[in-house]
């Protein structure tokens, strides 16, 4: 039961993390100004990155017992999503709320950089489990 459990966590994990990032970002810059954009997804970000959080985390234990490799990629994809909720989007905010272009590009890119490595982590943990 456990298993079947984490295989459906990891899926929704996986899922999730897809639409965000290639759905619902696109479609918000594709209908709203991107000021407005810009407001609906930085108040979206927290509750993202505590989706992650939490599905990541949960699957790692559901995991756990059957497929250690797999539970510590989610497990790692949690903890790094808490770095990446408490340290690199202060700073991303920061950056944006006082200009600084360079700066912004830079974490941004990283901060797409470390969400596509958990896709594709989460990807390869769903993949191990069929």
């Amino acid at each position: 039961m456990t298993l079947t459990l984490g295989l459906l966590v990891t899926a929704l994990l996986f899922g999730g993390m897809t639409l965000f990032a290639f759905g619902f970002a696109a479609a918000l810059f594709k209908t709203l100004p991107v000021a407005e954009a810009r407001k609906v997804i930085r108040a979206s970000f927290p509750h993202f990155y505590l989706f992650v959080i939490g599905a990541s985390a949960l699957g790692a234990l559901l995991l756990l017992w059957h497929d250690l490799s797999g539970a510590l990629l989610l497990a790692a994809i949690a903890g790094t999503t808490v770095w990446a909720r408490q340290g690199l989007m202060p700073a991303i905010n920061a950056a944006t709320d006082r200009g600084e272009t360079g700066r912004f590009r830079r974490l941004h890119g990283l901060s797409v950089g470390v969400t596509l490595l958990h896709i594709v982590a989460a990807g390869y943990t769903l993949v191990r489990l069929i």
